[in-house]
């Protein structure tokens, strides 16, 4: 007879699986509000809907994934910001519709698993989690030989909210008047990256490694920098202001993603100059001769979140969410024309 084929020989090592959920068990237990009812390693997570101070609650859910920017985690060899991204695209979308984050779940897949490299990656979704306010109550480990890279994983996630019916934010009552106000991304946030990689280490054939003067640091830092999560931006402002519409400045740019919560009849004008643009940004532009109508439709250029407000309101959303340690600024209006977006 041939020599017995078991399940670990086949590439997948349950025992690995089980010293993993050891390793992350504590950061996730961290991030437990008070209506979790389930321990991590149940079959599925339960949560009391027990919040106070709604009446009519209503859920609002979203998921996403950190797209090619894990591709910088694998050359860097460091995975304890991607989950951070992770988390940030997932709950910045629901934020929009002014829902409080209640929990998230995970999707973490990979050839063979390494539970050190893999705790580091929910290490960071454990700390996106906890900056959201949010529990992390569950997730889901693939082990899947023959079907990723070596040392090669994907990321996804789910986030789960809840808004007050009366209170939830579409951005349907914006109207000529009101204004704009940007809020500062940390860079390059999670999108643009299969521009990026192209340009650096395709085609300029950089490293990781390469130093950038203007930045300061490394180029696989800069392109590491964690998406900017914006939860405790809109505490901050929520019971001051109000807050007509809000939109995450994702894959698309501000062209792409601030016409998603504009009304009929209306249109913003958004303002060149009006907040200062991330170097990096200006180095991709300049190294890659990328034109600038693509910059702006690829990425955020500096501009990660948006609220619109009244306009008699706009010096103290700005003055409001500076405080709370998020650069703000006014850099545009909205007015009379055909839904969208123009620059001037």
């Amino acid at each position: 007879m041939g020599s017995e084929l078991t399940y670990k020989k086949a590439g997948v090592d349950i025992g690995e699986g089980e010293r993993f959920v050891s390793l992350i068990s504590p950061m996730v237990k961290e991030t437990f509000r008070h209506e979790v009812m389930t321990d991590i390693g149940s079959f599925s997570a339960l949560f009391k809907l027990d919040i106070t101070g709604y009446k009519e609650p209503v859920l609002v859910s979203g998921t996403d994934g950190v797209g090619t920017k894990l591709k910088i985690a694998f050359m860097m060899d460091r995975h304890d910001t991607v989950g951070i991204d992770l988390v940030a695209m997932c709950v910045n979308d629901i934020l929009t519709s002014g829902a409080e984050p209640l929990f998230f779940l995970d999707y973490f897949a990979t050839g063979r698993l390494k539970p050190e490299k893999a705790a580091e990656v929910i290490e960071g979704i454990a700390e996106g989690c906890k900056e959201a306010g949010c529990s992390l109550i569950g997730g889901e480990t693939a082990e899947m030989p023959g079907f990723y890279s070596e040392g090669e994983y994907d990321l996804s996630g789910f986030a789960v909210g809840v808004v007050e019916k009366d209170k939830i934010i579409d951005g349907s009552d914006i109207k000529e008047g009101d204004v704009v106000i940007g809020v500062a991304s940390s860079g390059l946030h999670s999108n643009g990256y299969s521009l990026v990689r192209k340009l650096f280490f395709d085609i300029k054939k950089m490293d990781v490694a390469t130093y950038i003067a203007e930045i300061g640091t490394s180029l696989g830092e800069e392109l590491l920098k964690p998406t900017r999560i914006y939860v405790k931006a809109f505490n901050a402002i929520r019971d001051k202001i109000r807050v007509k519409g809000m939109a995450h400045i994702t894959g698309g740019g501000i062209p792409g993603n601030l016409p998603r919560i504009l009304p009929e009849g209306v249109c913003a004008n958004i303002r060149h100059g009006s907040w200062p643009v991330h170097t990096i940004f200006k180095i991709i532009e300049d190294v890659g001769n990328v034109p600038y109508e693509d910059m702006k439709k690829t990425f955020n250029m500096g501009i990660g979140y948006i609220m619109v407000v009244p306009g008699n309101a706009s010096e103290d959303a700005v003055t409001t969410l500076n405080r709370a340690g998020y650069k703000a600024f006014i850099i545009g209006e909205i007015e009379k024309g055909g839904k969208g977006v123009r620059y001037s």
